[in-house]
């Protein structure tokens, strides 16, 4: 036995990488002892142990991106590859742990005003949000096959009991069993797709010859991205390669809510309690995309004029003009903001296929996308935990029947998120938009470009038709009397109003100054999706 390949595979495993995925586990685990030895009375504590623990994390995440050690846009001596390739850091994972950490945070906020209206076990809602953001986390540093399809199974059979956990609701439980079919569905095409690949690629070829794993005196792995990319660059026109990459991007497809694979948005956003549906929108699309990008720019790097770029296209446009003239009729605002999510995947696929096509910050514009998206969907989000009766999978639009003159925060709070969404200027979202546009125009995609106009165009008509019920008295409507479902509205709490505020602020923001995406930034994006560098060993 080649003992020296297995010590030079072990001093890879530096779990201290992996340190806010563990801690995320632990927190999740003490909620459990917590809801054990405590007291009844006192478990109004657990929500904010927490909320505490996270913020937690994501301060360090934060600071250790700042250390001189690990900079994650520059190159260094050491590459980051952990785990005998199973984990490679890049810039966009470490952007992807932030921005799954700061998503759950504020999810967690919007539990605790859903919990209020709930007869529901708690503690268990809140363990499930953890382990689903860790593994979110780790899927997004996957660079193997077999990790990344265990940690999407994490993911996906969390959100199965996060979707159906208001049992006392019809629609709940048909959204979980929904969610669940389609969910086992996506999840075959998925392992299918890997299979197929892993039976082109593991066939012995001298191409498998990585240099990594040579220097370990072993076989290589048929499963890691490299060596598929090595792969695939030298049999492009091999079918098995060629069929098992559509399918795995199928299956991808799903977890973004593509068309057509988005038949399970409406039912599932509905039917799911708002934090899950919120968890949903934001950070499992943002995963899925993430994990788009990693595949894109790397084992499928050789597939981009032949595979990539047509099929992301088709879906693209698809997603793009399904998703906006679908919600046009639409009058429940939880189905709303699902279907314009399948509108927002298919802007974000544009940019994936000019990344493909060559235009390297392109990723950075998809990443910039994603945190606009994030501030705009959770200060929705936060005013509809705020409007929402008992019954918050029946929110209407006539629910928010002239909120601004009854709860102005939370008014002016939905138009910002409402318009960002849009991508009305001065807003995070327009700039979001405008380099994806940017960044298809220079790919020479024209007819998406084209597709894109056409479905902002529309969707302004069903945000606007929200922004008119909230700060603008319906017509034929003379008092709150006449719509009495729209006289619950809880004031926000000042935690409430600080979250709310800082998204709102957030998005003012980002719309006003990008001084980061300067021309050096862009320059540097170049490298956006490779693996970052240490300058110290972490051994």
């Amino acid at each position: 036995m080649n003992f020296s390949a297995f010590q030079a595979i072990t001093d890879t495993n530096q779990w201290v990488i992996l340190w806010p995925e563990i801690t995320l586990g632990l927190i999740a685990l003490l909620l459990l002892v917590l809801e054990l030895v405590l007291p009844k009375a006192r478990h109004d504590i657990i929500p904010r142990v927490a909320v505490f623990g996270q913020l937690l994390v994501l301060i360090g995440v934060l600071w250790s991106l700042t250390q001189d050690g690990v900079d994650p846009l520059t190159q260094g001596d050491t590459e980051a590859s952990f785990f005998n390739g199973l984990i490679v850091l890049t810039a966009m994972s470490q952007a992807g742990r932030v921005f799954i950490l700061l998503t759950s945070l504020i999810v967690c906020h919007l539990a605790k005003l859903y919990f209020q209206r709930q007869a529901l076990p708690r503690v268990e809602f809140y363990h499930l949000v953890l382990v689903v953001t860790a593994a979110m986390m780790l899927l997004v540093q996957s660079a193997q096959f077999v990790l990344l399809f265990v940690a999407l199974e994490t993911v996906t059979v969390g959100f199965y009991v996060l979707v159906a956990y208001c049992r006392p609701s019809p629609l709940s439980l048909e959204a979980g069993l929904k969610y669940l079919i389609l969910g086992a569905l996506s999840s075959a095409i998925l392992l299918f797709g890997i299979v197929l690949l892993y039976g082109a690629v593991g066939a012995p070829d001298p191409v498998l010859a990585h240099t990594r794993f040579k220097h370990f005196g072993l076989a290589p792995d048929a499963m890691n991205f490299s060596v598929i990319g090595d792969y695939i660059t030298s049999h492009p026109a091999n079918p098995l390669v060629v069929i098992g990459a559509i399918l795995v991007l199928c299956g991808i497809a799903f977890k973004i809510a593509a068309v057509p694979f988005q038949v399970w948005v409406p039912d599932v956003y509905q039917g799911a309690p708002s934090p899950t549906t919120a968890l949903l929108a934001v950070a499992s699309k943002a995963a899925g995309f993430l994990v788009l990008l990693n595949l894109v720019t790397g084992p499928f790097a050789g597939l981009a004029h032949s595979v990539l770029v047509p099929l992301l296209s088709t879906l693209a446009v698809l997603s793009i003009l399904f998703g906006n003239l679908a919600a046009l009729t639409q009058r429940n605002v939880k189905r709303v903001m699902g279907l314009s999510g399948i509108a927002h995947a298919g802007y974000m696929l544009v940019g994936v296929v000019a990344v493909a096509q060559g235009v390297s910050w392109a990723a950075a514009a998809v990443m910039f996308y994603l945190f606009t998206y994030l501030l705009g969907s959770l200060a929705v989000f936060g005013v509809m935990a705020h409007v929402a009766g008992p019954h918050d999978e029946t929110q209407e639009l006539e629910h928010y029947l002239n909120l601004g003159k009854r709860q102005p925060f939370l008014g002016a709070i939905l138009a910002i998120g409402l318009g960002s969404l849009a991508g009305i200027p001065p807003l995070a979202g327009f700039i979001g938009k405008l380099l994806i546009f940017f960044a298809a125009f220079q790919a020479h995609l024209y007819g998406l470009i084209g597709v894109s106009i056409v479905g902002v165009v529309i969707s302004i008509y069903y945000y606007f038709g929200w922004i008119r019920e909230a700060l603008f008295r319906a017509p034929g409507v003379t008092s709150l009397s006449e719509a009495p479902e729209a006289a619950f509205v809880t004031s926000p709490s000042s935690w409430s109003r600080l979250t709310l505020g800082l998204l709102a602020a957030a998005t003012l923001f980002l719309g006003l100054y990008q001084g980061f995406f300067s021309e050096s930034s862009v320059q540097a994006t170049q490298n956006f999706t490779r693996p970052i560098h240490v300058k110290a060993s972490l051994h």
